[in-house]
């Protein structure tokens, strides 16, 4: 605590300014000027001038070059450190004021990843469209690693992402100090093989007689996963082919040319073609979705509306198990 007190002193005698907080986290999370310049909206020599007016108000270098790039100094690396609190904290005080004006109106941007795109988007923007007319709500479509990172950088408001238990590429297990993660969902991961296929019999086919067929990977994170189930059944996958698009998977299962493993969310705008087969996995396989924000959101108005909204979603519809429902069944 004495440490962080003594930080603020020293901040707010030299006169510190959110524009240079700003380009500070986000030369941090970018790791060059060229990427701050790029996700903050502004030149590079705009961004190389301003830190050189800081540093001279400072009275200390923030950035040093380190090879054909730039690193944060010790000083530059304590700014960014602050700069997500402080983000949050801004949010909180104008969730404070909005509420004072009884603000109806505001913005919400998010970020989700693919599957998401086809499903929880849609009904979420309806929902905000009918209830909250005011709020504009705008999104873009990012994997959850992506959307973490935009999110740090103040691009979006709230991410809507997913992760694997266990995984340890976890994209979640370096989620900033001043951001908040939302359990709202867990699915289901089943297994697409061809329907001709001999375990196609089976309700539930044991990974590890599955050893010797072709497998159809997807992104980094579900790529992972399926290395580590077939780790954990004894043996290492051969991946002939890589895509993430659910239709193209199917496809190329019902052509016979390979298994793969799918989140549930994958099959809910997806016809299964005749000549594919879904099946659930021995032992089961599960993906956990959930919502990333900055601690702050839920106090400005139309964050906390749509917050409301996207926990409100009815993921049953798509074969979603709402978390509260597995703890529920856990304790039974």
């Amino acid at each position: 605590m004495l440490s962080i007190m003594r930080d603020y002193e020293w901040m707010t005698e030299l006169d510190l300014d959110l524009h240079s907080l700003r380009i500070v986290r986000a030369i941090s999370d970018t790791g060059t000027i060229t990427g701050a310049a790029r996700v903050l909206g502004f030149s590079q020599p705009a961004i190389s001038q301003h830190l050189q007016r800081a540093e001279a108000r400072l009275g200390v270098p923030l950035v040093i070059r380190a090879g054909r790039g730039i690193r944060l100094t010790e000083a530059g690396q304590l700014l960014a450190r602050h700069a997500v609190t402080i983000s949050s904290a801004l949010d909180a005080a104008a969730g404070d004021l909005a509420e004072l004006a009884g603000m109806r109106t505001g913005t919400a941007r998010i970020a989700g990843f693919p599957t998401a795109s086809s499903t929880i988007i849609p009904r979420l923007l309806h929902t905000m469209a009918s209830q909250h007319p005011g709020i504009v709500v705008t999104y873009i479509e990012a994997e959850p690693p992506e959307a973490i990172g935009m999110l740090g950088e103040g691009a979006v408001d709230l991410a809507i992402t997913f992760s694997y238990p266990g995984d340890r590429a976890d994209p979640h297990r370096d989620v900033a100090s001043g951001l908040h993660l939302t359990p709202l969902f867990t699915e289901e991961v089943v297994l697409a093989l061809p329907a001709r296929h001999p375990l196609a019999v089976e309700e539930a086919v044991d990974v590890s007689l599955l050893d010797r067929e072709r497998w159809i990977a997807g992104c980094p994170l579900c790529r992972g996963h399926l290395l580590a189930v077939c780790e954990a059944a004894g043996f290492d996958p051969v991946i002939d082919y890589e895509t993430d698009n659910a239709v193209a998977v199917l496809n190329l299962v019902a052509a016979d040319v390979g298994v793969a493993l799918l989140p549930r969310l994958a099959l809910a705008t997806a016809a299964v073609p005749p000549g594919a087969a879904i099946r659930a996995t021995a032992p089961v396989s599960t993906r956990d979705i959930q919502l990333v924000s900055h601690a702050g959101a839920v106090r400005v108005p139309s964050l906390a509306a749509t917050i409301a909204a996207i926990r409100a979603v009815p993921g049953a519809d798509w074969g979603l198990t709402p978390v509260g429902a597995v703890a529920r069944a856990a304790a039974q």
